[in-house]
């Protein structure tokens, strides 16, 4: 796996120690940040007692080399309408920002390290195989 995209979820996992999620951070050449995965953390941190701790650690892990942070372009919005209308038309709403990160990964072709389900059923986009080790 060379390109990941981490959920936030996903990154909750990895700061807790969960090996599963070490592994594919340690295996990619390039690990992308959607910047939407960033503001779910910044809010997550906002309800927390490590507010400042949080914000250091994510700091630090973003400014990692391999770490891209992807800003939400025109290109992104393009293919967030596809997937939210594909899912629409099959009734098979997911929430509006899993939308957004799922674009992510389409416009960047990489693979998605999250726990959620519902990605599954975004047509065509690329999920780790959490049950590796």
């Amino acid at each position: 796996m060379s390109k990941i995209l981490l959920d936030t979820n996903a990154y909750s996992h990895f700061l807790r120690g969960d090996q599963r999620v070490y592994n594919r951070i340690s295996d990619a050449t390039t690990i992308f940040m959607s910047v939407i995965v960033i503001a779910e953390l910044y809010c997550g941190f906002k309800g927390g007692s490590k507010e400042i701790g949080n914000k250091k650690n994510l700091k630090s892990f973003l400014n990692k080399p391999s770490v891209d942070i992807l800003p939400v372009t025109i290109t992104t919005a393009e293919i967030f309408s596809e997937i939210k209308t594909t899912l629409k038309a099959v009734g098979l709403p997911i929430p509006i920002n899993d939308a957004w990160i799922a674009s992510h990964v389409v416009e960047t072709g990489s693979v998605l390290i999250s726990y959620d389900q519902h990605f599954k059923s975004i047509p065509g986009l690329r999920l780790w195989d959490e049950s590796l080790p």
